[in-house]
């Protein structure tokens, strides 16, 4: 009962307060640690991140079997509702604790108690019609915000669109970039290693649980998410500053390479993540907590910006992005993403390789973003990516050699290990 609970008040508050998941679910869990055990735990997160998966074909059998709509003054019915669906339609739950569970949480809150008979009919006719919703569903028409399906047909095409989606609705998998021997660390994890060098796993063991992690031998990072960094070659002693650096993934691959980084972050807590991240990689940056806008020091040989953007390429890790995120959020960023990449052009040195990322599925974001710099900096160029960088993977290269990744990417015969993080990246140099 409190792991859905639990998932019902997580789902509640990222669909309408706009907190992000991860932030509520970790709250609640830490405040009854001591009453749910780890399954129950790992239940509530399952729960809650299918609901948001796949919130648009639950809300849609919710409607159709809702005759007057969902009660307006019925508490945390609607959310109770939405994760009970959540576990009958998509995860291994007996129908009738489902149901069972949801009756007793509606009957538990003075708001939703009057509908609870409510409840359990709309929830039986939901397990009964289980195999119709399923075959009703579209990924891109019903799991997808309509502004963002919408985007991505303009911009990707139908049928790269449609791929997209559909990449979303599964489960992605862990990826690790290791500091030496991926292919031993693949057999001792029991994973693959991909032609990119990460290692992905498909396991559900804690990560601080698993062989290699104490000892600091490698991070958790998605296979895409770690190729920006490489873009800069960078060397034992190249002058590197990453300036949005927090939580650390890009930072360590180069401090890893040897690098003299200077790591910048305008959150102190989030620095604190990686401080305490490179502790264990035994790994050296200087971290300085300061806006990147403000930050100032002598040129460096490199620069890596990885921007504050609207997230819609971690969706398939993070499907309550999707509903959070609002179009009108995308115009703002954009107007921050130009300040910072004029700002990381101002602390380049003459030769100096700039590196632009942004884990963006959105074209402002990305190729706009570079064209617009270009078209004012008369002084940057753009270096082309060649796709031996990229272990051979033309497809994640757009016409003009810029890093473009898709959910749909690195295809597998196993669906479980399939699918990147969507990815922007331009390498620019100063002349």
């Amino acid at each position: 009962m409190a792991a859905r609970v639990a998932a019902a008040r997580a789902v509640g508050e990222a669909l309408t307060s706009s907190r992000p998941l991860e932030e509520r679910l970790a709250a609640d869990l830490a405040q009854q640690r001591g009453a749910l055990d780890a399954r129950d735990r790992g239940l509530a997160r399952s729960i809650a991140t299918v609901s948001l998966r796949r919130l648009g074909t639950i809300r849609k059998a919710l409607a159709r079997r809702l005759e007057k709509g969902m009660p307006k003054r019925g508490g945390a019915l609607e959310w109770t509702l939405v994760v009970a669906a959540a576990q009958i339609l998509f995860l291994d739950i007996p129908d009738h604790a489902a149901v069972d569970l949801a009756v007793k949480a509606t009957r538990a809150e003075s708001a939703s108690a009057p509908f609870a008979a409510l409840a359990n009919a709309v929830l039986r006719a939901i397990a009964r019609d289980r195999d119709e919703i399923l075959a009703s569903s579209d990924p891109l028409d019903d799991d997808t915000p309509a502004w963002l399906a919408q985007r991505w047909r303009s911009t990707f095409g139908e049928s790269v669109a449609r791929a997209i989606a559909l990449a979303h609705r599964s489960e992605p998998t862990l990826d690790l970039s290791i500091k030496s021997d991926p292919a031993g660390w693949a057999e001792r994890l029991g994973g693959i290693v991909l032609p990119t060098g990460s290692v992905r796993l498909d396991s559900h063991v804690p990560v601080a649980e698993l062989d290699g992690y104490a000892e600091g031998e490698w991070w958790v990072q998605d296979a895409a998410a770690a190729l920006p960094a490489r873009l800069l070659r960078p060397a034992p002693g190249m002058r590197i500053v990453d300036l949005c650096a927090a939580p650390g993934g890009k930072a360590a691959e180069l401090a890893a390479a040897g690098a003299d980084l200077t790591a910048v972050d305008r959150s102190a807590e989030r620095l604190k993540l990686l401080a305490a991240n490179f502790a264990r990689l035994r790994l050296h940056s200087e971290v300085v907590v300061a806006d990147a806008l403000t930050f100032d020091a002598p040129p460096f040989d490199a620069v890596l910006l990885d921007a504050p953007c609207s997230a819609t390429g971690t969706i398939r890790r993070h499907p309550d992005v999707a509903w959070l995120r609002q179009e009108a959020d995308i115009a703002a960023l954009t107007a921050l993403q130009k300040r910072l990449l004029q700002k990381a052009v101002a602390l380049l040195k003459p030769g100096g390789t700039l590196v632009y990322c942004t884990c963006s599925l959105e074209a402002e974001e990305g190729e706009q973003a570079i064209s617009a710099l270009l078209a004012t900096e008369p002084g940057v160029r753009r270096a082309p990516v060649d796709a031996g960088e990229v272990a051979g993977l033309s497809e994640i290269l757009n016409a003009d050699g810029d890093l473009r990744t898709l959910p749909c990417h690195l295809p597998h015969a196993d669906p479980r290990l399939s699918g990147l993080d969507g990815f922007y990246a331009a390498r620019l140099v100063k002349s």
